[in-house]
């Protein structure tokens, strides 16, 4: 799937220039509140009209406006999933689900009920109302009603944003499950760095209606200039690994990729299971020779490829740890004092107590077929 959008719109006295072409599974629309993530959602949703540009979404072209082409947004084949569920209160969760599908001719259906149901885990909740269900609960069902449309995208629209962080960590594993198990591409609208990182596989960075960056997830989050000032924290390096194997005598699980072995809080997956980590550029130590008699147990060897500065007195250090490259946030006194250049030989050290769930993505292993 492809989606092209390439437009220029002006709302009162917000005006939104974008422009970006993306082929992944998720592609994120990532930026601080009143940056134009929810009005470039709408328009490709339909809801709203560019004064000029082009929408085009797998070749089909949903807006031209030098053609004079505008699909309107009952054609467009769109589902969308916004931060509230929205469903039908005097309707049980069976009836929610069903009323997606009348939306769509007999003949274009392709998503099945029971499919949808296995996906997202909601076989036990059928015959509830949506006031008997959780918040969680809640959106899952709105997200099977979207697929019961038998959409050609998915948009959501900030889903988690009005979520609990219990709630969240419920979820997010059957947003990854969706992403991975379905053939559905998905726009993902988001102002959290946290949900970007552990979902996208590309990211529109917007910044006052224009995209100040994109590119794929492990490139974007480690540009911390361009992160919001409250989310610079959170951004350091994003990394697809596998499970090696289970230490069930510390309660951990060991990951692997080229960059070297990982070790983490226990995942409850299987070994072999892909996983994709976030290391977060504050939670990176630098030395520049192996270190023993240390408590952290990830240590990854790399060769320095950039410094940087960062804010106030901080250094930002690029390790290039066999093909992927962490990020490292340290004090510009300490990068003077190990003598830190582009080209140095150092290690990474990571504790495995920095990675939580909220920087650990690992979908469900189970299949499903929409």
């Amino acid at each position: 799937m492809s989606l092209l959008v390439d437009i220029a719109h002006r709302q009162g006295s917000f005006g939104i220039e974008a422009r970006f072409e993306s082929a992944g599974r998720l592609t994120a629309l990532f930026g601080p509140s009143g940056s134009g993530k929810t009005t470039l959602i709408n328009m490709i949703a339909g809801l709203v009209r560019p004064r000029t540009g082009r929408i085009v979404v797998d070749g089909r072209v949903l807006v031209d406006s030098e053609a004079g082409i505008f699909v309107p947004r009952h054609k467009r084949r769109i589902g969308m999933v916004f931060q509230d569920a929205r469903l039908f209160p005097h309707m049980s969760v069976a009836s929610n689900l069903r009323y997606g599908r009348w939306f769509t001719p007999a003949a274009e259906r392709y998503a099945d009920m029971k499919a949808v149901v296995e996906l997202l885990g909601i076989g036990q909740l059928l015959d509830r109302r949506p006031a008997k269900l959780s918040g969680g609960e809640k959106q899952r069902v709105a997200i099977g009603r979207a697929l019961l449309a038998s959409p050609k995208l998915l948009l959501m629209d900030e889903p988690l944003a009005s979520l609990d962080e219990a709630r969240k960590a419920e979820i997010m594993p059957y947003i990854e499950r969706l992403r991975d198990e379905t053939k559905i591409p998905i726009v993902y609208v988001s102002h959290s760095i946290a949900e970007v990182a552990r979902l996208a596989s590309d990211v529109v960075m917007l910044a006052q209606g224009k995209v100040a960056a994109f590119g794929p997830t492990t490139e974007i989050m480690r540009r911390l200039d361009l992160l919001p000032a409250e989310e610079r924290g959170e951004g350091g390096a994003v990394l697809d690994m596998k499970v090696l194997r289970h230490d069930e005598n510390f309660g951990m699980s060991v990951l692997g990729s080229a960059a070297g072995e990982i070790r983490v809080p226990r995942l409850a997956i299987a070994p072999g299971a892909p996983v994709r980590i976030r290391i977060r550029a504050r939670d990176v130590m630098v030395a520049t020779e192996r270190p023993t008699g240390l408590s952290a147990l990830n240590i990854l060897p790399g060769e320095i490829v950039a410094i940087g500065r960062g804010e106030g007195p901080t250094a930002e250090i690029s390790i290039d740890c066999s093909g992927s490259v962490v990020l490292a946030r340290i004090t510009e006194q300490s990068r003077q004092a190990l003598k830190l250049d582009v080209g140095g030989k150092v290690f990474a050290v990571v504790k495995t107590v920095s990675f939580d769930q909220a920087n650990t993505g690992t979908g469900l292993p189970v299949q499903a077929d929409i």
